[in-house]
C-alpha cells in the first residue's frame, strides 16, 4: 500500500507553526544565531526584544544563544528569565517590543525549540515563510551591539487576571495545582489564591516532566484520579503554560475543547475560531459564527483577524486567545490561564461536573503514536485518502464523508469522526475522535491507535 523510508525516528530542527524544534545537541549556538538573526531581518523587532524560557535543563543555555544573537545584531535585549509563554507575550508586547520563547512545550526534555513573536503577537504564516526565506541570506552587521537589560513579568501577568475577575471569583474553592515541571506553576497558585481559591501543590518536580494536554498518559489520569478526592477540581498546564488542563471534582480530564467552548460563552464572545479537530458541538451553543481553520494557532489567528468583532479562539488542546476587549483586553497568543480560571468561575455554583453536562452531547478523544516519523506518518495518511478500507475495516466503519483540510477526517455512516494528522513539530501521529457517546469515542481511539500502530509496523 505504501513504503516506509529508512529514516532516524527523531526529527532534525525544523522552523514551522511553533517555531524552531529539534533535539538540543542539534540546536546549537550557529543554528539558533541564523534563526534569530533571519527573524530580526524579516520581521518588526519594535523596541527591541524579550527573551523567556521553560523549565528544561537546555533552556537557560538556548536563551544565552538567542540574547546573543540579538545584542550582536543591535537589537537591545530584555531577559524576563523563567517565564510562561503567554506571560511573555503580554510583557513584550504591552512594551511594543519582538519576543523569543524558549520551549519545547509538552515534547520531552530532549528536544527543546524557539518561539518567535513580533510586537503585535505570534507570528504569522507570512512571517514564517519570510524568515525561512532570509536563513540563507543573513547579511553582515557590524554596528553597534545592543543592551541587556532583565525583567520580572509575573507581577503584570498575575494583575492581568485579579483585575479582571476579582479577588472573590474563586472564594470557598479548594483546587489541586498539579505542578509537575511547568513553567507556569507559582503564577498558576498565586493567580488562583489572589482569586480566593485554597489551593494544594500536587506533584512538584525538579526533573522536566512532559505534559501533553492534549493526550493526557495513562499513568497522568490516575495520578490526577488519585488525588481527587478533597478538590473541587485540579489543574495543570504545559511545559510553558500555554496549554491548560483541568479536572473535575473525581478527577476525570476535561477536553480542551469543550474548556475552550465553556471559556468563550462565559467571556460572552460572538464569534469563535478553532481548528478542525475541535469538538463541533460548538456549532449548538448559539455563537453568531463558528469558524474552522487547520490545526495551529497561526492559522486561528489569522481566522480571528477577519472574522473580527467580539471573537476568540482556541485549540482543541485548550489553548485560549482573547480576540476582544471584553472582561480581559486581547491577547492574541495561547493562553492556559483563562481558560483554567473561567471554567472555574463559571463551576464555582453547581460544580464542573453540572457545566459539562449542560454540553451538547458530543465527546472527543485524542492521542498519538510517539516516535513515528514524519514521513511515515505522512506516507500512510495519503494513502489512506485513496483508499480508507485497511483502517476503517478493522474499526467496523464504513466512509460518509473524508475533510482534507489538515490531514484525513473522516465521517462514519454511524456518526463517529475520526480524524489523522501527523505532527508538524514531532515525529507523532495524531488521532482525534468524536461521537456522541464519551465511552464509544474512547473506544474507537484505543481500537485506531492499534490499528495505526499495526500499518505504520508494516509499512
Amino acid at each position: 500500500m505504501w513504503q516506509r523510508r529508512n529514516e532516524s525516528k527523531i526529527m532534525a530542527p525544523k522552523f514551522g507553526t511553533s517555531g524552531l524544534r529539534g533535539l538540543v545537541v542539534e540546536l546549537t549556538a550557529d543554528l539558533v544565531e541564523a534563526h534569530v538573526a533571519a527573524f530580526i531581518q524579516a520581521c518588526p523587532v519594535g523596541t527591541g526584544l524579550f527573551v523567556g524560557r521553560d523549565l528544561r535543563p537546555s533552556s537557560p543555555d538556548i536563551a544565552g544563544y538567542v540574547i546573543a544573537a540579538a545584542r550582536a545584531r543591535g537589537v537591545d535585549v530584555t531577559d524576563c528569565g523563567d517565564i510562561l509563554t503567554p506571560g511573555l507575550a503580554l510583557a513584550a508586547m504591552s512594551a511594543g517590543a519582538s519576543a523569543v520563547m524558549i520551549t519545547g512545550s509538552h515534547i520531552p526534555a530532549d528536544r527543546n525549540g524557539l518561539k518567535f513573536y513580533t510586537p503585535e503577537g505570534e507570528i504569522s504564516k507570512a512571517h514564517e515563510a519570510a524568515i525561512l526565506a532570509e536563513l540563507g541570506n543573513v547579511r553582515a552587521y557590524s554596528g553597534a551591539e545592543g543592551s541587556l537589560s532583565s525583567l520580572d513579568a509575573e507581577p503584570a501577568y498575575i494583575k492581568r487576571y485579579v483585575d479582571a475577575f476579582g479577588a472573590r471569583a474563586l472564594s470557598g474553592m479548594h483546587i489541586g495545582v498539579y505542578t509537575h515541571s511547568t513553567v507556569g506553576r507559582d503564577v498558576m497558585i498565586a493567580i488562583l489564591e489572589r482569586l480566593g481559591a485554597k489551593t494544594a501543590d500536587l506533584g512538584r518536580s525538579e526533573t522536566f516532566i512532559p505534559v501533553d494536554t492534549e493526550a493526557v498518559a495513562p499513568d497522568v489520569r490516575a495520578q490526577l484520579k488519585e488525588w481527587s478526592g478533597p478538590f473541587d477540581a485540579i489543574v495543570s498546564m504545559d511545559g510553558d503554560g500555554d496549554r491548560p488542563l483541568v479536572t473535575d471534582a473525581r478527577g476525570d480530564v476535561v477536553p480542551g475543547d469543550i474548556l475552550g467552548q465553556i471559556t468563550a460563552k462565559f467571556l460572552g464572545a460572538e464569534a469563535v475560531v478553532t481548528p478542525i479537530s475541535s469538538n463541533t458541538g460548538v456549532t449548538q451553543l448559539g455563537f453568531g459564527s463558528v469558524v474552522t481553520t487547520r490545526i495551529g494557532s497561526p492559522f486561528v489567528i489569522a481566522g480571528m483577524e477577519e472574522t473580527g468583532g467580539k471573537v476568540v479562539g482556541y485549540e482543541a488542546n485548550g489553548g485560549f486567545l482573547m480576540g476582544f476587549d471584553g472582561l480581559l483586553p486581547p491577547l492574541m497568543t495561547r493562553d492556559a490561564v483563562l481558560p483554567i480560571v473561567a471554567t472555574l468561575a463559571a463551576a464555582k455554583v453547581g460544580g464542573i461536573e453540572d457545566l459539562i453536562a449542560n454540553q451538547p452531547e458530543c465527546f472527543t478523544a485524542a492521542d498519538r503514536l510517539q516516535e513515528t516519523p514524519t514521513e511515515v506518518s505522512k506516507a500512510l495518511v495519503v494513502a489512506l485518502q485513496d483508499d480508507a478500507s485497511p483502517f476503517l475495516s478493522p474499526l467496523d466503519g464504513t466512509l460518509s464523508s473524508t475533510d482534507l483540510t489538515d490531514g484525513l477526517r473522516m465521517t462514519l455512516t454511524d456518526g463517529r469522526v475520526v480524524h489523522l494528522r501527523p505532527s508538524g513539530n514531532a515525529p507523532e501521529l495524531r488521532c482525534y475522535v468524536e461521537d456522541k457517546s464519551k465511552e464509544r469515542a474512547q473506544e474507537t481511539l484505543s481500537q485506531a491507535l492499534g490499528i495505526l500502530r499495526e500499518l505504520t509496523s508494516k509499512g
